[in-house]
């Protein structure tokens, strides 16, 4: 596959996964006082979807289904950050025990502009990432484009 395609296949999934999550959020709203089993159905979908994937690795035979103890660790810190996260957007899309909920339209764009500030600082200063002036633009451009947000 080619990676522009599976960059624009991730891309699809993940706005499908911000919308179903808002959609979710919206049906549980006023009527539930946790969203918890949502967000157990969504892991338990995402670990069956892996497991398919998986299975097909193994029958189509020449992987190696093992990795070393680090990427492990990570990945475990990674499943931990994305729990907590869904745990979050499904509180917040419901309302459930909050004051005011934010719309889709206004989230999600804060919430995936602050994760694309946030890794772009990460990866130059911890990950040691090349960057030049078009990825400082461009993270200016997104820092500009959530203040648009909060304006009337």
């Amino acid at each position: 596959m080619n990676a522009w395609m599976l960059l624009l296949l991730i891309t699809l999934m993940y706005a499908g996964y911000n919308l179903f999550v808002k959609v979710s959020g919206d049906h549980a709203a006023g009527t539930v006082t946790t969203t918890i089993l949502a967000t157990i159905s969504l892991q338990t979908a995402a670990l069956v979807v892996s497991l398919i994937f998986a299975a097909y690795l193994f029958v189509r035979g020449g992987q190696t289904f093992a990795i070393p103890p680090a990427s492990y660790k990570w990945a475990v810190l990674s499943g931990i950050c994305i729990g907590i996260a869904e745990i979050g957007y499904f509180y917040l899309f419901s309302g459930t025990g909050l004051r005011q909920t934010i719309p889709a339209s206004t989230a999600i764009p804060i919430i995936v502009c602050g994760t694309v500030v946030i890794a772009f600082i990460v990866s130059v200063a911890f990950l040691s990432e090349p960057f030049g002036w078009r990825q400082m633009l461009g993270v200016a451009l997104v820092v500009l484009g959530v203040g648009v947000l909060f304006t009337k």
